[in-house]
């Protein structure tokens, strides 16, 4: 019998996951400014722990959510996860409203429960899909993430009433609406995917044994290190990125003044140079240029982004700014996808998906420390945090040089 999905299953997930997460990108770039409205953080480690708390919650319930979706089915446990984002992007609003701090941590962390049910919605593509049709699946999820992150800032340019002043809650709001969209389209259009033989959703948080297994095989600790140099760095610009350009703050000095408005479409620009560089640029050099020599040249391209963060900053210029950001995206989008195509080509055939969780797990740990450590460094001084990830990058540069040189394909002697 075949579990072929019926016509369209496989569209309603991409669209389900894609509204959820233009949801995400609507309230990414303006928490931080939200929160430090909110609230005197004079050294920025509450602000820091609001942003890292919504990775937090990912990272701790995706295999809790993967292990209920292998009892119950994967189609309660989404539908569960969209009315989360609903109940919780309307929270985020309110707090806004009532420019509650506490609110806008439960808003996040109830924000990061729900939204930690992208595995499942993988699962649901795996269970409806052949092997030979599994890698086209698994790219829909890969492009409602680039389509999410890129149009999302663009609806909160829409969402919020004018260029000055307060936003309001509309961006919440906004969130809320478009996450309901997705919950009704999962209630009406999808049906269950699980069947007999579907394979197990859940993973653990860190299983020690495969970081063991993978540290005895050649570059596959070199790789992980530089996924997680990779990841650590962007997400500690990310972060600190729509606090830096809003400025407002007139103790630290801050020599941008962006508004709202301004902040929402930095990160479209953003998220739309991502999607050029992985859909454009890699696509075309993959299979022509190595995935060492992308992540390699990645690494180059990032670290120059970030130095030129700290020039962008000296100079107080917008227009740097813009052209270190691309530069920092572009390089990302060489780089991550290519290091986690050298760890599959690299590692035991029958140990592959444990490592490639295993890699999936030090991205989620390198992201709650960037996402953490960003805005206290801000609060230091407004270029630290670019030394920083500059300064990371120097060190993910060597290890991917290393790795460079010293593996090879699984199974090969030359």
């Amino acid at each position: 019998m075949s579990h072929e999905p019926r016509r369209g299953s496989l569209l309603v997930i991409f669209l389900a996951v894609f509204i959820d997460l233009l949801g995400f990108g609507i309230v990414l770039p303006l928490v931080p400014i939200y929160a430090a409205d909110f609230a005197e953080d004079p050294h920025g480690w509450r602000l820091g722990l609001l942003m890292a708390s919504f990775s937090i919650m990912q990272f701790v319930f995706a295999p809790i959510w993967g292990r209920i979706s292998d009892h119950w089915g994967r189609r309660p446990v989404l539908i569960v996860g969209l009315l989360g984002s609903v109940l919780f992007y309307t929270l985020f609003g309110v707090a806004t409203v009532m420019k509650s701090l506490a609110l806008l941590f439960v808003a996040r962390i109830g924000a990061g429960i729900a939204g930690a049910t992208i595995p499942t919605a993988q699962a649901y593509i795996a269970d409806s899909t052949s092997l030979e049709n599994r890698p086209k699946g698994m790219a829909l999820i890969g492009m409602a993430f680039g389509l999410g992150f890129t149009f999302g800032p663009l609806v909160a340019y829409l969402a919020v009433p004018s260029g000055h002043g307060d936003p309001g809650p509309w961006p919440g709001y906004a969130a809320a609406i478009l996450s309901a969209l997705a919950l009704l389209l999962a209630i009406f259009k999808l049906p269950e995917s699980k069947h007999a033989h579907s394979e197990s959703a859940a993973r653990r948080i860190w299983d020690w044994r495969t970081f063991h297994a993978a540290l005895v095989q050649p570059s596959i600790g070199l790789l992980l290190a530089g996924v997680f140099v990779c990841v650590f760095s962007f997400a500690t610009y990310e972060t600190t990125l729509s606090m830096l350009v809003k400025g407002g703050d007139a103790a630290a000095q801050m020599p941008f003044h962006f508004s709202f408005r301004q902040v929402c479409l930095t990160y479209a620009y953003i998220g739309l140079t991502l999607a050029l560089v992985q859909g454009g640029v890699v696509r075309r050099l993959a299979g022509r240029v190595s995935e060492a020599g992308l992540s390699v040249s990645g690494a180059v391209i990032e670290t120059m982004g970030y130095g030129l963060m700290v020039v962008a900053v000296w100079q107080q210029s917008i227009g740097l700014v813009l052209g270190a950001a691309a530069l920092v995206v572009g390089g990302f989008a060489l780089m991550h996808p290519s290091l986690n195509s050298l760890l599959s080509r690299r590692s035991d055939p029958q140990q592959q998906g444990a490592i490639l969780g295993l890699g999936q797990s030090v991205s989620a740990l390198a992201r709650i420390l960037g996402s953490g450590v960003g805005i206290p460094l801000l609060r230091q001084r407004l270029e630290m945090p670019y030394y920083v990830s500059a300064g990371m990058m120097v060190v993910g540069l060597v290890l991917l040089v290393a790795a460079a040189r010293r593996g090879r394909d699984y199974g090969t002697t030359a």
